[in-house]
C-alpha cells in the first residue's frame, strides 16, 4: 500500500512539473539513472525527489514516460532507450519528408543530341548565345560540327542561360552537357565586386609597385660593377641576291581545319590514291535546250510554281545514259561488281562551310518539275545548314556544275565509292560550224572522270555521246531514241 502511495505521489510530481515546464522546458532535472537490476522502496520513494529527462531537445510534447520500478523488479534504461532512438527516427524522418526547393530542380542541361548512326564525335564549333541571355523552348544555343553536316544543340527548356560547361573546339560526343539552363533565373549569380576589382588590377599595375621598383633602381645602380670588356657586335648576315625573303610570322593566320573540310580532304585523297582516274571531255551545243527554257519557263512557274533550269536537262540526260550504260552506274566492291538498278544522282553543291552533295532519289522515276523542286530544297537546305545526313547519304552518280562559278573547263574528283561523275562548266558564245556556215552558238564543256578500272574507255565515251545528244536535242527523252 505504501508503494502504491509512493508512485501515485511520484507521478502526480511529474505531472506538475510537465505542465510548468510547457512546451519550451527540454530538461527537468537530472537523468534517471538505474545503475543496480533490483532496487529497494525506499529508492522507488525517492525518484519522486529527482527530476527525469523526459523531452529531448527539439523533439516535440513528452509521448512516453518510459518503465518505472516497483519493488521486487528488476530495473533497466532499455525502455527509456527505446523511446529516445524512437523519437530521433520519428524526427529524421520528418526532417526527410520535409518538403524543400533545391536548386537542381530549377536547373535543366543542354546537352548533345543524336547525330547520326555513322556519326560518333562532332566538333563544338560555335556557341549563338551567351551567358545571361534568355532562350525559348527549343532555340538553338551551339553548333556541333561533323564529317558531313553541322547539327544544332538546343534548349530543352524556356529560361536563361547560367553558364557554358565546354568550349569552343572541343570535340563532343551525343549526351555531353555543353550549356546549364536556369527556368527562373534565380541561378544567375552577380559578378561580385571583388571579381571586378581583381579584373582592374589585372589591367592597370599598382602604384605601390611602381614606387619599390623605382626604390631598387638606385641600388642597383650604386652596386660595384667590374667592367668587363665588350665583345665586338658582329654584323647582321647579309643576304644574298638569290635568297627569298620570306614574309614575317606576324602577317600569317593559322587557323584549324573544319571537320567538314578534313572529311572532304580525306576522301578526295582516297579517292586519287585508289581508283584509276580518267577523264574523257565533250562540247554541248546548248542552243535548244536554253530555247526550251525562254519558250516555257511562264507556263512552267505558272503550273508547277518553279522556275525551269538547266541542271533537270542535264539530270534526266544522265539518267537516260546511266540506263543505256549500266557499268557507270556501278560500283566495285572487293572482287565483285555491284549493279545498281535505281539512278540516285547526287549534286555537289558548295557552301561557305564547304562541299556537300546532296542526293535525288530514284531521279529516273521524276519528271522536270519534280527534279527542279527537289533540287531547290536540297540546295536551300545545304546553304542554310539544315540538311541532314539521310539526305546525303548513297548517291550512284554525281553532277557537279562549276559553271556557276565561272569555270570553263575541269577534272573533277570521283565521288566515292561511285565510279564516275560528270563535270558540267560555263556557257560561252563561241564560232561554230552549222550547215556549213560560222555562227556563234553557246557552247559548253562537259567533261567525265570515271574509274578506269571498272569502265573502260568505250563505255565512258558513249555515256557522254548519251549526254551531247539529249541535251542538244531534248525530244529524244519523248521518243527515246
Amino acid at each position: 500500500m505504501k508503494a502504491a502511495i509512493n508512485i501515485i505521489m511520484m507521478l502526480g510530481v511529474i505531472r506538475r512539473r510537465v505542465a510548468s515546464g510547457g512546451s519550451s522546458a527540454s530538461v527537468f532535472g537530472q537523468t534517471f539513472q538505474a545503475s543496480r537490476p533490483v532496487v529497494s522502496t525506499s529508492r522507488v520513494s525517492s525518484i519522486a525527489e529527482k527530476e527525469v529527462l523526459l523531452q529531448p531537445r527539439g523533439f516535440g510534447q513528452v509521448r512516453n514516460f518510459g518503465h518505472l520500478v516497483v519493488p521486487g523488479c528488476s530495473g533497466s534504461l532499455r525502455p527509456m532507450r527505446e523511446v529516445v532512438a524512437s523519437i530521433q527516427w520519428e524526427a529524421t524522418m520528418q526532417m526527410l519528408s520535409r518538403p524543400f526547393s533545391s536548386d537542381n530542380g530549377d536547373l535543366v542541361d543542354a546537352v548533345v543530341p543524336f547525330m547520326g548512326e555513322s556519326i560518333t564525335d562532332g566538333t563544338l564549333a560555335s556557341f549563338l548565345k551567351n551567358p545571361g541571355d534568355r532562350v525559348e523552348v527549343d532555340e538553338p544555343i551551339a553548333q556541333i560540327e561533323t564529317d558531313k553536316v553541322t547539327i544544332d544543340v538546343t534548349s530543352p527548356e524556356a529560361g536563361v542561360i547560367q553558364k557554358f560547361v565546354a568550349k569552343e573546339g572541343d570535340t563532343v560526343e551525343p549526351g555531353t552537357k555543353i550549356a546549364i539552363i536556369s527556368k527562373s533565373a534565380e541561378g544567375m549569380a552577380p559578378v561580385a565586386p571583388s571579381e571586378k576589382a581583381s579584373e582592374k588590377a589585372v589591367l592597370q599595375p599598382s602604384p605601390p609597385s611602381e614606387k619599390s621598383e623605382e626604390k631598387q633602381k638606385p641600388k642597383v645602380e650604386t652596386a660595384p660593377v667590374t667592367a668587363k670588356p665588350k665583345a665586338p657586335s658582329t654584323p647582321p648576315p647579309k643576304h644574298s641576291a638569290t635568297e627569298p625573303q620570306l614574309p614575317p610570322k606576324e602577317r600569317e593566320r593559322r587557323v584549324p581545319m573544319t571537320r567538314l573540310r578534313k572529311r572532304v580532304a580525306n576522301r578526295l585523297k582516297d579517292s586519287q590514291n585508289t581508283f584509276a582516274l580518267l577523264t574523257t571531255f565533250n562540247e554541248v551545243d546548248m542552243t535548244n535546250l536554253m530555247k526550251l527554257r525562254s519558250d516555257y519557263k511562264d507556263a512552267f512557274v505558272e503550273k508547277h510554281g518553279v522556275k525551269l533550269g538547266l541542271m533537270s536537262g542535264f539530270v534526266k540526260a544522265a539518267v537516260s545514259g546511266l540506263q543505256k550504260q549500266p557499268i557507270i552506274n556501278a560500283v566495285i566492291d572487293g572482287d565483285d561488281i555491284i549493279y545498281r538498278d535505281y539512278v540516285d544522282i547526287s549534286i555537289a553543291v558548295g557552301t561557305p562551310k564547304g562541299l556537300v552533295v546532296p542526293v535525288i532519289r530514284n531521279a529516273e522515276k521524276m519528271n522536270f518539275a519534280e527534279i527542279e523542286k527537289e533540287i531547290n530544297t536540297l540546295a536551300k537546305k545545304a546553304n542554310d545548314g539544315s540538311i541532314s545526313i539521310d539526305e546525303m547519304a548513297g548517291g550512284s552518280f554525281t553532277i557537279s556544275n562549276g559553271g556557276v562559278y565561272g569555270s570553263l573547263l575541269s577534272t573533277p574528283i570521283i565521288n566515292p565509292p561511285q565510279s564516275a561523275i560528270l563535270g558540267m562548266h560555263s556557257i560561252v558564245s563561241r564560232p561554230m560550224v552549222v550547215g556549213g556556215n560560222v555562227v556563234p552558238r553557246p557552247m559548253m564543256y562537259i567533261a567525265l572522270t570515271y574509274d578506269h578500272r571498272l569502265i573502260d574507255g568505250r563505255e565512258a565515251v558513249f555515256f557522254l555521246r548519251r549526254i551531247k545528244d539529249v541535251v542538244e536535242d531534248p525530244r529524244r527523252l519523248l521518243l527515246d531514241i
